[in-house]
């Protein structure tokens, strides 16, 4: 979303009980939403298994089931993109508010979806077009979540709110683990490929709807009701203006988003589908080699 001009700035003051609500509702809508969009690489093993033939070889189930899982990620800049411009020009808590349901909606049919025995190659293509949207989701609300908090506050708060809503969404990542450490205790891997795999997802869309709900209680940022009143919304599109005036932040960017997504993706989500049930235990885990081709 466009730059706000100096003189919009909040004038110096301490953080009030509304900024302190502001905040936790962000926090807490931003985590139930990151959990719908890492939910799914915890279970990337069996989902690998209902949605893509049988006689498939298992290294390649999984890197296609990694690959759907990618593909949220792939779509994250086009969502961006797009909900930065009409978050610029319809308001910031309309955005905000639909990012989140396009998170609930797709999450929840992904636990309604029918398998691959059922309806063939019809179901990898709809768990894939659920991701698309997923991803597109969650790439309007990750910045767009850092520019309403971060004109809700005043400007020595900024780092504090934009923290706070970081918090939120690693915490989500922590809930999604926690969650299917639950169900992969309580139900055996055999009830797990049956059903219970369902679970996390129908839970998530639950989430994602509740947050809808209580994001009703937040308002409009000030920064963008003054620039409402005052007829100054931006007439070009937020990602032009960025490309123009702000290449090395971009660049910068980058490279850190890069090495955090490298640490949480490789070490935090994608270590349990490589990871196989003990033989002593089947509730034990240790993690062993994937069966690779001899060619690979």
């Amino acid at each position: 979303m466009t730059s706000v001009p100096s003189s919009l700035d909040q004038p110096a003051r301490p953080l009030t009980r509304n900024d302190y609500k502001t905040l936790s509702l962000s926090a807490l809508g931003g985590a139930l939403e990151f959990y719908d969009f890492i939910i799914f690489v915890f279970f990337a093993t069996v989902v690998g298994k209902l949605f893509f033939p049988a006689d498939m070889p298992e290294w390649l189930r999984l890197m296609q089931t990694f690959g759907i899982f990618a593909a949220g990620y792939l779509a994250r800049p086009l969502g961006g993109i797009v909900m930065a411009h009409f978050g610029d020009l319809l308001g910031r808590k309309k955005m905000f508010t639909l990012s989140i349901f396009m998170m609930a909606v797709p999450t929840l049919i992904m636990g309604l979806l029918p398998t691959y025995a059922q309806i063939g190659m019809a179901a990898p293509i709809l768990l894939l077009l659920m991701r698309v949207i997923q991803g597109a989701a969650i790439g309007g609300e990750v910045p767009g979540a850092w520019v309403f908090v971060s004109e809700h506050v005043p400007a020595r708060n900024t780092g504090f709110a934009c923290g706070t809503l970081t918090a939120g969404l690693t915490a989500g990542i922590l809930l999604g683990s926690l969650v299917a450490t639950l169900i992969n205790s309580v139900y055996t891997p055999e009830e797990v490929a049956d059903y219970a795999w369902r679970i996390p997802f129908l839970l998530g869309g639950v989430f994602g709807l509740f947050s809808v709900y209580l994001r009703r209680w937040l308002h409009e940022t000030p920064v963008f009701a003054e620039l409402q009143q005052r007829k100054a919304l931006a007439e070009e599109v937020p990602l032009r203006a960025v490309l123009r005036d702000h290449r090395g932040a971009i660049v910068l960017s980058m490279l850190l988003t890069w090495l955090l997504s490298a640490g949480i993706i490789v070490v935090i989500l994608m270590t349990r589908p490589y990871c196989r049930p003990s033989t002593a235990s089947p509730r034990a885990w240790r993690c062993r080699p994937t069966a690779w081709p001899s060619s690979c």
